[in-house]
């Protein structure tokens, strides 16, 4: 006879929690399947990690430094306020502290946004096929998404708003430069963007590589306006993604409605070391974007001499166009992860006729472009 091992309380315990209602209907999943799940099943590493839109460069060895020096006071919760670093924030972009607001990374501050403004029912737009983890966010606080296709890969501004008037959406999101497709619209547009945001909306306008982009591409800050809230990150150029670290600039009011529902103590210690210390270090940024820029001219040309086009980039990625359709360019993915090239792709059409290229080493690049053209072989 076999022993019943459950827990004495295992059963009563599973029988009387109760999950909300909107909780039970929603799917077990994440936004994106991180490389390591993906390295576990296929049972080593990858040879060249090139999907995340990590910076493979690094952070600074100013904020490796400070991350050590700080390691020893983790103990001791992070300073709630983030006074320090919100003013160094603030210094770097000419705007007052008040105009600031960090949090866990743009992931974090999007749930935070999306839980101050949805409410059950509520419409939301984005594009079809934008970043997925803030639908993520709307959908687990029972709003509901509202999407408008690309146009040439750009999102679709004038559709976005659009769309938003006839829904009354409260809020509206854009990526510049943009994410899955690298693509991007001058200030001018987006400046146009958001004085026709209509009453009663928000545009969530995430920058998160704004580093990587020309001049001329990021408007200028104006913390006047209650129309947008603009959401940076630590997590791209400056090469910590590892910490979670991120920050909304925007009116002063409306940055103080975050104080309302953030984790005060999310943003710990360390964290807040190594945001000072990237802010200070202004010279390895520009060193990284010089090897980014690099990195996408190699990836072009890696796509030329296989036949494929690529679309222009102001990002630290190359969406790499496979000429086909998304169940090709599936299969060239999928055969290049078989290979040890961890990619990634846009998840729906026309944008999954192509796969996404980040900016990597040169020994990354190299495994890239021998993997490549035996994975078009394969895929065909």
């Amino acid at each position: 006879m076999i022993a019943d091992r459950r827990h004495p309380y295992e059963e009563k315990t599973l029988a009387q929690y109760r999950l909300a209602e909107l909780t039970k209907t929603l799917p077990a999943t994440v936004p994106f399947v991180g490389p390591e799940t993906q390295e576990r099943a296929r049972g080593g590493p990858f040879d060249a990690r090139i999907g995340a839109n990590e910076s493979v460069f690094g952070p600074s060895p100013m904020v490796v430094a400070a991350i050590a020096e700080a390691a020893s006071a983790a103990w001791m919760y992070g300073d709630p306020e983030n006074h320090v670093l919100h003013q160094a924030i603030a210094a770097h972009h000419g705007v007052e502290p008040g105009n600031i607001m960090v949090g866990e990374g743009i992931d974090g501050l999007l749930g935070y946004v999306v839980r101050m403004f949805v409410e059950p029912g509520d419409s939301v737009v984005t594009s079809q096929g934008a970043y997925p983890t803030f639908n993520y966010h709307v959908v687990g606080y029972d709003g509901q998404l509202v999407t408008v296709p690309y146009c040439d890969d750009r999102e679709d501004g004038d559709a976005l708003l659009a769309a938003a008037a006839e829904c009354q959406a409260k809020l509206i999101y854009l990526a510049n430069p943009d994410n899955p497709m690298g693509t991007w619209w001058g200030a001018e547009k987006v400046d146009d963007i958001i004085a026709r945001v209509p009453a009663g909306a928000l545009l969530v306008l995430d920058e998160a590589y704004g580093e990587f982009a020309e001049p001329g591409t990021l408007p200028e800050i104006d913390v006047s306006s209650d129309r947008v809230l603009r959401f940076r990150t630590f997590s791209k150029a400056y090469g910590l993604a590892g910490i979670r670290l991120g920050y909304v600039v925007g009116n002063a009011g409306l940055v103080a409605e975050f104080n309302k529902v953030r984790n005060h103590f999310g943003v710990g210690r360390v964290v807040q070391a190594a945001g000072l210390a990237a802010l200070a270090d202004q010279s390895h940024l520009a060193g990284v974007i010089d090897q980014v820029k690099a990195a996408r001219r190699r990836i072009v040309e890696i796509a030329s001499d296989n036949g494929l086009t690529t679309v222009d980039s102001a990002t630290n990625f190359v969406a790499v166009d496979c000429g086909r359709d998304g169940d090709f360019a599936t299969r060239v993915l999928n055969s290049l992860v078989e290979r040890g090239i961890f990619v990634r792709m846009p998840g729906v059409p026309p944008l999954n006729r192509c796969i996404r290229i980040t900016a990597g080493l040169d020994h990354e690049l190299d495994a890239f472009a021998a993997a490549l053209p035996l994975s078009l072989a394969d895929a065909n």
